[in-house]
């Protein structure tokens, strides 16, 4: 097994066979090394099936890189049991914060409970180092701190351990895909990812094609 064979959106099945969700995150370290997987819960794992008209409180979790026994493109396979897997720590968590009085008043008109919006008075927090870079698929890609928008993740490349790039699809019409260093990759945040490059050095960048 190596890195390179990770993709988002790969199907994520237990030990015992039950199929748990899909891959959407990516974890990496400062030195561009995968640390954690970050699985969305499929609504059959989650129970959601039963009880259909409910809110998921939170669907995504933490799974370590070495739990990951088998992978394909399009698959997979932990060494951990469902059982195992439901013990895993979310990957958000959610913790009260001050607000204004406005706020405060929108949330007593609609609470937690009645609607699937995060209320004002409570802050997101994902469950991972400060130092990690999260990669998600449609992400969208930054330039810099220009407010302009490079493109959106389509997939990631692995060489071993360490994260070669991203797939991006560029921003307009009639281009494909290509491959974004990760010399380029400058940081990341709860929206997007953000890359040290210039429009014009879309232009340098290698085609992607699958399979090379």
């Amino acid at each position: 097994m190596a890195d390179e064979d990770f993709h988002l959106g790969a199907a994520v099945v237990s030990s015992d066979g039950r199929e748990i969700g899909k891959l959407v995150h990516l974890l990496v370290g400062p030195e561009y090394g995968l640390r954690a997987l970050v699985v969305k819960e499929s609504a059959a794992f989650t129970g959601h099936g039963f009880s259909p008209g409910s809110y998921l409180v939170n669907d995504e979790f933490v799974v370590p890189v070495d739990a990951a026994r088998s992978v394909t493109h399009d698959r997979v396979e932990l060494s951990l049991s469902s059982g195992d897997v439901r013990l895993l720590p979310a990957y958000l968590s959610y913790r009260e914060k001050e607000e204004t009085s406005t706020e405060f008043a929108a949330d007593e008109i609609g609470p937690l409970t009645a609607s699937p919006e995060v209320p004002h008075w409570v802050e997101q927090l994902a469950n991972k180092a400060a130092d990690s870079l999260e990669i998600d698929r449609d992400e969208n890609v930054m330039i810099g701190h220009s407010g302009k928008k490079l493109g959106t993740v389509k997939d990631v490349l692995f060489d071993d351990d360490q994260l070669v790039g991203v797939v991006i699809r560029p921003e307009g019409f009639f281009r494909g895909d290509v491959i974004l260093p990760r010399r380029f990759l400058d940081r990341s945040d709860d929206a997007a990812l953000f890359a040290r490059i210039e429009e014009g050095d879309l232009e340098r960048l290698t085609p992607f094609k699958p399979g090379d």
